[in-house]
């Protein structure tokens, strides 16, 4: 296996769950928020997304298909451009509201960006710095693995909010 199989292999895992839970949900199952203040699948699919697709493309000098690929606006959220839902409020939120079908496009948008990237990626790439605002600067290795452990996070919260959707529950059982 090679460097570049194993990445793939890892942002694959993550193509997988977002797949499983968004297959079937209809728009306002994607938006249900338990308490009516946490997180919603389609949030987290939007916000995991974003994290990859802005720290693939800075690393790899290319642009994101967020605008690139025009998901910004077939997706039609309120946020600006540049947004990856970092520090949202329960507010924007809230405001993340979109269908199955769009959300794993832009998921396979971005993985397909993802995967032609570091499928030819070795072991020497991985010390290069690509952000020296950390000490000790970040590195590529560090990096992809920051993005793949935020993204499993989120997917994770999304699968556990999937069982709670499919089973039945709403905000008042919470």
């Amino acid at each position: 296996m090679t460097l570049g199989d194993l990445l793939t292999d890892a942002f694959g895992r993550i193509r997988g769950v977002v797949h499983d839970v968004t297959s079937g949900l209809t728009e306002d199952q994607l938006a249900f928020r338990p308490g009516g203040r946490a997180n919603s699948i389609a949030w987290l699919v939007w916000h995991l997304t974003r994290i990859q697709d802005d720290h693939v493309a800075a690393v790899a000098g290319t642009e994101q298909a967020w605008t690139a690929g025009g998901w910004a606006d077939r997706l039609g959220l309120p946020y600006p451009p540049g947004d990856t839902g970092y520090g949202h409020s329960g507010e924007q939120v809230a405001a993340c509201r979109a269908s199955a079908r769009l959300l794993t496009g832009y998921h396979d948008a971005v993985y397909r960006n993802t995967a032609g990237y570091v499928e030819g990626l070795t072991g020497p790439d991985l010390d290069r710095v690509v952000d020296r605002d950390w000490v000790p600067p970040v590195t590529l290795g560090v990096r992809l693995v920051s993005v793949v452990s935020d993204d499993l996070q989120h997917a994770g919260q999304a699968a556990y909010l999937h069982g709670l959707v499919v089973k039945g529950w709403d905000a008042a059982d919470i």
